[in-house]
């Protein structure tokens, strides 16, 4: 936080009730060093202090916090506007960092997004947008929906613009270099090529000068600043030398135009932020699909008795909602009367619906099934579960990438030092060179910018990615980025939701045991499961497929039990043992001891009987997947430690764990929690891969270091994930710490070759030869040398398609 010296700062305090309180705290702020004067103020809750260093007031806060009382503070995540590279990030950090009242910030460049905390007593969003605004760039302020839609909006716009501007670049840098390559004594072939470079240089490439100018005016540099020298500088000369070539023919030197340069320099760097923008992605559809699981409208019950459909804005707390079949719940509330099942695997991951009664919670974003009901709404808008899921994903999502990409850390220090020898170089010349030494001089110091374009470095890391994402989609691998390739051939240790996971996701019927098996028996259960409203009606219905259903008489279903009906008189029960008892319906030995044996392997038991004897017993159980085992064991064998975290009971866990041979396992365990466990295991100090399929793992896979989601589940869990396993199969995730070696072998080797190239490329352009054999390199085959480097990485790249 910026501050002047002696300039007071205010901490709202909380929990600071006493003298004594306000004696522990004084005490606590006198240690902390940098804090220049402190006063407790005890009736205005807060604390009043005079620091001398930026870092104090943070360090004054967790003192506070240490303590054991609190300091009142907003954290916020806003989208930034108008970033082009990672520096521009770390000034924008910077900027928020040293504005007033701001406690911490931290900018992430891959998801274009500030994640900062700040004193509300002292600042807004207003001032921090003013702030950002200052340094040239903005901060979106809108509401949470709203703001979804508009960021999607900017990104395809974005990427739609960079597109067109791309071929533009391509197709008009084309004619000049084949006239500067192969026919440069054509006539008006100099004037040809200034006109066509003319648009790539002013327009096409008209943001690379204007970031270059805003980074100028703080006095720090970037890419931009790099490429607009070279090809301003580029196109200037040769727009001097086309107008005024007498002014090098009477100095008995040739008047070269070096238009290719230019426009070949612009069309590559834009050629290489699509390849980048088109790996990054659409961070923000996640949060916009979460968004979407909720209704727009409700139909309340109004004091008059009658149902008014009611935008969800509108919905306040004590709300009357009637939800009917087949409706999302709008937001979290207690139901007042009826009864349904509902489906809550978006927040559980469980497959199987929950029978929601008088007085049971129910959750926004959860799908009531075939019944109706009325519920009070308890929690609306931001306190609903649905909003703090989606609050937990952003958060996660807006924190700082654990490696950040290796070329933008080179960036930072490439660029002025490139720019520093440009200048060393022209200086050299001017005073070593003789009667032509500003002349050579000026060629010398824009060839050394020009061969130093940074191009190869652009597209180092986007076409390894890209070729890399190309290998693993073959394999049936989804990968969106090069910060979890980095960090997937490190994983120690990989947390497995159950559901959907390493079993099915759906509920099956694994085994059946008829006492007396014929047509007829098999088409009653079949007709009196279809009627059913039971979620695992469908399993048995979906098991009998291949049988005939019949008309039954006098269906009943018995809500929590089962269902009943008539056949020629004989009355048959489908339902659990509740059902048969209440019936005094009698069970055969052999068919308990299966049931009993079932049971025992957490499978769920339904009965079949007619109005004296069970007839049937079915087992109905999520089915681990055929290739989940060995999967387990192969990954095992590479070292990495395995848990299995479940929403599903103990004994269930339990079973499942037995049968795949993980030790690790938690059961019951909530989605927040997921997120908490995968934050445990980097505390100490692992490398944490996340793999699941729901909505409810969306904020675990958004925490974990590597995140990785089941292509056969929620649309959402493949947003978040960085990794996505398009048939499911856990076999793959090795292939995808393999395939992830390779792709990171290859963007190192790129950066290696795209360094060795600028290491020999530029003394030579500097003129390190001249002395020694007269040689001095033509900005225009520097302009060659330059396309070439490019092409070395792209064709370096492409040899990761043959890697096994």
């Amino acid at each position: 936080m910026a501050t002047n010296k002696k300039k007071p700062i205010y901490l709202p305090l909380e929990d600071v009730d006493s003298e004594h309180c306000a004696l522990i705290v004084d005490k606590g702020l006198a240690q902390v060093k940098g804090i220049d004067t402190h006063k407790i103020e005890l009736n205005n809750h807060r604390a009043k202090i005079t620091v001398n260093e930026t870092e104090t007031l943070s360090a004054a806060i967790k003192a506070i916090q240490g303590l054991g009382y609190g300091v009142t503070t907003i954290k916020q995540s806003f989208p930034v506007l108008n970033m082009t590279c990672a520096s521009c990030a770390i000034s924008t950090e910077s900027g928020v960092k040293y504005a007033e009242g701001v406690v911490n910030a931290s900018v992430n460049f891959a998801t274009a997004r500030l994640s900062v905390e700040y004193l509300p007593n002292m600042t807004d969003p207003l001032a921090l947008q003013k702030a950002v605004q200052s340094i040239g760039f903005d901060l979106l302020l809108e509401d949470e929906s709203k703001e979804q839609e508009t960021l999607e909006g900017i990104h395809e716009k974005k990427f739609r613009t960079l597109k067109l501007k791309t071929i533009w670049a391509v197709l008009l840098a084309l004619p000049v270099v084949i006239i500067g390559m192969f026919f440069m004594d054509m006539p008006y072939g100099n004037e040809i090529m200034w006109f066509f470079t003319t648009p790539v240089v002013l327009w096409l490439g008209k943001d690379f000068f204007i970031n270059a100018w805003k980074q100028a005016k703080h006095r720090s540099a970037n890419m931009d600043t790099l490429v607009a020298l070279s090809t301003g500088i580029a196109y200037i000369f040769s727009v001097f030398n086309m107008v005024a070539p007498d002014f090098w023919n009477n100095r008995g030197l040739e008047a070269h135009v070096y238009f290719e340069a230019a426009a070949v320099i612009i069309a590559f760097i834009l050629l290489g932020k699509l390849l980048e923008e088109k790996a990054k992605g659409n961070t923000s559809s996640a949060i916009k699909k979460l968004m979407g699981l909720q209704p727009k409208t409700v139909t309340i019950i109004q004091s008059d008795g009658t149902e008014k459909r009611t935008p969800i804005e509108e919905v306040n707390a004590g709300d009357v909602i009637v939800v009917k079949p087949g409706e999302k719940i709008a937001v979290d509330g207690i139901v007042k009367s009826g009864n349904s099942y509902v489906d809550e695997s978006m927040l559980s991951g469980e497959p199987i619906p929950v029978l929601k009664t008088e007085k049971e919670k129910v959750f926004a974003g959860t799908i009531n099934q075939k019944g109706s009901f009325q519920f009070t709404a308890k929690k609306v808008g931001k306190e609903t579960m649905l909003a703090q899921i989606i609050k937990m994903v952003q958060d996660a999502q807006g924190s700082k990438a654990p490696v950040q990409k290796l070329v933008d850390k080179i960036a930072g220090i490439f660029v002025p030092v490139v720019i520093s020898i440009a200048i060393v170089t022209f200086t050299l010349w001017v005073i070593l060179g003789g009667e032509s030494g500003v002349v050579q001089g000026l060629l010398a110091a824009v060839t050394v910018l020009v061969i130093a374009c940074p191009c190869a470095l652009g597209l180092a890391t986007p076409t390894a990615i890209m070729v890399g994402v190309g290998k693993g989609a073959e394999n049936g691998i989804l990968i969106k980025d090069a910060e979890s390739l980095e960090l997937a051939k490190k994983v120690s240790a990989i947390v497995l939701d159950k559901t959907g996971t390493i079993t099915e996701g759906r509920p099956q019927v694994t085994d059946i045991k008829w006492v007396q098996e014929d047509d007829t028996t098999k088409q009653i259960l079949l007709s009196l499961e279809k009627h059913s409203e039971h979620p695992l009606a469908e399993a048995v219905v979906k098991h009998l497929k291949d049988t005939t259903a019949i008309t039954l008489n006098n269906f009943e279903s018995i809500t929590g039990k089962g269902a009943k009906a008539a056949y020629n008189n004989v009355t048959y029960l489908v339902g659990n043992a509740k059902l048969l008892a209440e019936n005094k319906i009698s069970i055969a030995n052999e068919l308990q001891l299966h049931a009993d044996k079932w049971s025992e392997q957490s499978k769920t038991v339904i009965w079949f009987a007619d109005n004296t004897h069970a007839l049937a017993a079915l087992a109905i159980s999520d089915k681990i997947k055929e290739t989940s085992i060995a999967a387990i064991k192969q990954l095992q064998k590479m070292g990495i430690e395995l848990y299995m975290l479940t929403g599903d009971n103990e004994a269930t866990a339990k079973a499942i764990a037995q049968q795949t041979g993980i030790t690790n396992y938690k059961a019951e365990v909530l989605p927040q929690h997921k997120a908490d466990f995968v934050k445990k295991l980097q505390q100490q100090g692992k490398v944490v891969a996340m793999v699941g399929d729901g909505i409810n793992d969306s904020t675990a896979l958004a925490t974990a270091d590597v995140s990785i989601a089941m292509g056969k589940g929620s649309d959402i869990a493949m947003d978040v994930a960085k990794m996505t396993i398009i048939s499911s199969d856990l076999s793959k995730i090795s292939q995808a710490i393999r395939l992830s070696k390779h792709t990171v072998a290859t963007i190192k080797q790129n950066l290696f070759w795209a360094f060795i190239y600028n290491l020999i490329g530029i003394p030579i352009a500097a003129g390190i030869l001249f002395p020694i054999n007269g040689f001095l390199l033509n900005p225009m085959i520097a302009g060659a040398a330059m396309a070439l480097s490019s092409v070395s990485v792209v064709s370096n790249s492409l040899r990761l398609k043959w890697k096994k």
